[in-house]
């Protein structure tokens, strides 16, 4: 049974002066994450179960499509980028190691199409290996100069990244648009309305790359958007003349908003492949480079884009598909025999429903575990007073709804199985996503 008067949740009345977005601010004063250095965070206990709760959504779309799970060393050989001629793209973003003699062997991996090609190379040997995609969720490094927001950008920072390989341009299209789809499904299954542009593949790519963007006032990335006809369009890629920005599609006006990229994917093509040679026999007898396609979800950025669309003026908002707990119970008197016996029995009949549930057994004043409720953000609270425990029912809040209802102990019970379970049913289908291309 899992009690608040033992879990490890330390809120904070006030954000540290140095947060500034949003998320950065709730994140602290929710007790998620607790700050080390400059860009470097520790996940608590509530932080951590919200963060695995994102990965297990990314898990399940990448899994329901047949991508493979593995999980590669997080350092390595510095020869490894010499050879795949991409180390001076990425020579300021490394750290580096030293080792025992004092020379610097390895890095600190902030990508890994270095050595997911390098496994390729050695055991993709025939089409008949192929197509193959396969994932992991790691974390990563990059010397970051100026750490901002968080984890919005942070010096360490967990990523999906999944690498697929293929014996032509077409099978790589197939991959390619069956993840796109996946990943639009992980951003609904976690409540964020996403836009999706084609963008600029800089150093990792030669070919066709997506973005997928949130609004936020804290983003860094910018792009426009036409309010007639809704496309977006990379500010990178689109041409802009004198004056204000033209829509391509319209002709209206565009917009400048900022944006958090949450994810972008790439058709990779040979670039690593043909240096590292990474080849294959195919089926005219010829060996070739195989071709690649990357695609990658910033997970912890994607909880920062969570809390910066899932809050109000008294905390967090979370989505029934991340939030830490379902439930939190509030009991009025912590002393009361009778109360503890009924908190016992709702826990035991929620979490028979599959609910994650906290106890808030605090000897608090009400008002402070209200606050402390709403600003961690659970999506329901059920309150236990004098009354409600003597009538067998129960005060019922919806974070999100703001509603209250009493209900006895058995409709309260069923109700809060029917809206976590109408969420996940319905969730993905009932977030309205803007699928927009500069195309």
């Amino acid at each position: 049974m899992m009690k608040w008067s033992e879990y490890f949740l330390p809120t904070l009345k006030d954000a540290p002066s140095d947060a500034e977005s949003i998320s950065h601010k709730l994140m602290l004063r929710a007790g998620l994450v607790k700050k080390l250095s400059s860009g470097i965070y520790s996940y608590l206990p509530c932080g951590l179960k919200v963060l695995q709760k994102v990965q297990n959504i990314v898990r399940e779309k990448m899994n329901e499509i047949g991508c493979q799970e593995i999980l590669m060393p997080a350092i390595h050989p510095i020869e490894l980028w010499h050879e795949s001629k991409r180390w001076e793209h990425f020579e300021q973003t490394l750290f580096r190691l030293n080792d025992t003699r004092g020379v610097t062997p390895f890095v600190l991996g902030a990508t890994h199409e270095v050595v997911i090609t390098d496994i390729a190379r050695s055991e993709f040997h025939s089409y008949k290996d192929l197509p193959k995609t396969l994932y992991q969720i790691q974390t990563k490094f990059r010397n970051e100069p100026r750490p901002r927001f968080g984890l919005i950008r942070s010096r360490e920072f967990i990523m999906m990244d999944a690498y697929s390989f293929h014996r032509n341009e077409e099978d790589l299209n197939k991959t390619y648009s069956t993840i796109y789809n996946a990943h639009k499904r992980i951003f609904e299954k976690c409540a964020i309305d996403v836009i999706i542009i084609e963008a600029d593949s800089g150093p990792f790519g030669d070919g066709i790359s997506h973005e997928f963007m949130v609004l936020s006032d804290y983003g860094e990335d910018k792009i426009l958007i036409c309010n007639f006809c809704s496309h977006c369009a990379d500010t990178k890629k689109h041409q802009i003349k004198e004056g204000t920005p033209l829509c391509i599609k319209c002709g209206k006006e565009l917009s400048v908003q900022s944006a958090i990229e949450l994810d972008h994917i790439f058709k990779l093509g040979t670039t690593y492949s043909v240096p590292l040679k990474a080849m294959f026999l195919d089926e005219d007898g010829s060996y070739k480079p195989l071709v690649m396609g990357c695609y990658g979800i910033g997970i912890s950025r994607l909880l920062s884009a969570i809390l910066e669309k899932h809050n109000d003026k008294d905390g967090i908002c979370w989505p029934f598909s991340v939030a830490p707990f379902d439930v939190v119970i509030t009991q009025i008197d912590v002393q009361d025999k009778q109360t503890e016996q009924r908190t016992t029995d709702l826990y035991n009949k929620l979490v028979s429903k599959g609910m994650d549930v906290l106890i808030d057994d605090r000897d608090k004043r009400p008002g402070v575990k209200f606050k402390d409720a709403d600003l961690v953000g659970f999506p329901i609270r059920i309150v236990l007073g004098e009354k409600a425990v003597k009538e067998n029912k129960a005060e019922v809040f919806n974070r999100k709804t703001k509603t209250v209802k009493l209900m006895g102990i058995e409709e309260a019970v069923s109700q809060i199985s029917e809206l976590k379970k109408g969420y996940q049913d319905d969730g993905e289908s009932n977030n309205n996503q803007r699928t927009k291309s500069n195309n």
